[in-house]
């Protein structure tokens, strides 16, 4: 499996690797709340997710001397990375959604609302 997901790596590289990932992860999660903060719509995440997933690659070309402009790397990188600012996305705006407009609606699961009866 190895060379699917990430070039070969030996011993150490790893765990740098896997920090890496990990702040890549983290960073979506927050671009995700963050546009669902600001109230932008979910067009906004998928841009900033696109451009998030040209500074990950950028870092694995920088840190582990991976391709740059590979896209199936690319591609990979960013589905991942759009899967945690969808869920921060929706995690943030059902919460928003719920607290300021609790008369309107309530709370069905940590992603979704529905209107109160």
């Amino acid at each position: 499996m190895q060379g699917l997901f990430f070039e070969s790596d030996t011993g150490v590289r790893y765990i740098i690797r896997f920090i890496v990932v990990l702040i890549g992860l983290w960073t979506a999660w927050r671009t995700g709340r963050a546009a669902a903060e600001n109230w932008n719509n979910y067009g906004t995440v998928i841009v900033y997710t696109l451009l998030l997933g040209l500074v990950v690659r950028f870092l694995h070309h920088a840190l582990f001397d991976g391709p740059m402009l590979s896209p199936f790397y690319y591609g990979i990188d960013t589905v991942l990375l759009l899967v945690f600012s969808t869920i921060g996305y929706r995690y943030r705006r059902t919460s928003q959604m719920v607290n300021n407009y609790y008369w309107l609606y309530e709370k069905t699961s940590a992603f979704s609302w529905k209107n109160r009866d």
